[in-house]
């Protein structure tokens, strides 16, 4: 198995992050960060390891960027080409965030040695990245989001997953020496989300949230679209619970200044559809030859749950999702729960 050279996309990681964290030291004194953390896994509800089986993400978002700020640049570049476009707007909201993650993929049967072909192959991403986020008068956001990393026997799902099992004792997965082989990762997304909102009294509301959104890179290209529908108490603080991509909202956006009161919450539930062009995971290796299967071009997500927050102290995500299959030959759709928690300070 041959590695690959991973300067890289290390420089870039760290390239982001630095800026991430000087735009975070230039914002506001008065305005929090938060910090949080992503679980997601096939046994949470359902028990079995098998397709998507679990991922990891660590999360810091960063206060508001100052007015004056030098790291507002970015920004600004943005909606000089329309993305990020604010021409009017009464309320804007602009921050940076910083990501560090990891996702492993398995076939059905985890106790062969030598998978069968024609199942989903052994893989694992192990990446970081940064984003830029703007909210727009409380009805727009705009989501630009960087991520590097490496896919490959150097993204550490093996050592991962089975230390994991043997410490709770489970089985181990036997096959993941015929994971992909090493690959450095980059994928570029942007989306923008509207709110569609309507107060029912006492900061109770209904809210829908259509998306569309863009994805390239050499291990995701799709296309997506999709909406939530929402019922609560202070839905303008967010635009939906943080998700690991691909997935449905998927941003760690919280305003707390958007809160009426100390305490709010919401149902949801939301689709997504995505129009793939390449996964890595299931199309094999860029540069070398892999094990692959063939990919389905059309895939969709229902997701739903509930979050709770407690002014900008906590917030709780709970999410169950359903996948249509994503390849020819798999047995049933994927299902996945997810647990995030939030902390500010």
């Amino acid at each position: 198995m041959r590695a690959k050279d991973q300067r890289t996309p290390g420089l870039c990681l760290a390239v982001a992050t630095v800026a991430a964290m000087l735009g975070a030291a230039q914002a506001r004194a008065d305005d929090n960060s938060r910090f949080g953390v992503i679980e997601e896994n096939d046994s949470i509800g359902f028990g079995k390891d098998k397709y998507y089986t679990q991922g990891i993400e660590f999360i810091y978002l960063g206060p508001d960027v100052a007015a004056d700020s030098a790291l507002m640049a970015p920004f600004n570049t943005l909606a000089d080409l329309g993305p990020f476009d604010a021409a009017g707007a009464g309320e804007v909201s602009r921050r940076y965030e910083v990501m560090l993650g990891q996702s492993m993929f398995t076939p059905e049967d985890t106790a062969r040695e030598d998978p069968d072909p024609s199942d989903r192959p052994y893989a694992a991403w192990f990446y970081g990245g940064v984003g830029l986020i703007q909210d727009t008068d409380r009805r727009r956001l705009d989501h630009l989001e960087l991520l590097v990393g490496v896919v490959g026997p150097a993204a550490f799902g093996k050592k991962t997953q089975n230390d994991w099992h043997q410490y709770i004792g489970v089985d181990e997965s036997r096959g993941w020496d015929k994971q992909l082989d090493n690959e450095p990762g980059l994928v570029l997304s942007y989306e923008r989300k509207w709110r569609l909102l309507q107060p029912i009294g006492d900061g109770f509301g209904v809210d829908a949230i259509p998306e569309l959104g863009v994805t390239v890179g050499n291990v995701f290209d799709y296309v997506q679209a999709g909406g939530m529908l929402r019922f609560g108490k202070n839905l303008e603080a967010d635009y939906g619970p943080s998700r690991i991509r691909p997935a449905l909202s998927g941003t760690p956006y919280f305003n707390s200044d958007y809160l009426d009161g100390p305490f709010g919450f919401y149902f949801f539930i939301g689709a997504q559809g995505r129009a793939v062009a390449r996964n890595l995971f299931l199309d094999g290796n860029t540069f070398e030859d892999s094990r692959s299967v063939d990919s389905e071009a059309l895939v969709g997500d229902l997701s739903g749950g509930l979050s709770m927050f407690w002014t900008d102290a906590v917030k709780l995500d709970a999410v169950v999702t359903y996948r249509s299959e994503e390849f020819e030959r798999q047995d049933d759709p994927t299902k996945f729960a997810g647990i995030n928690v939030t902390i500010g300070f």
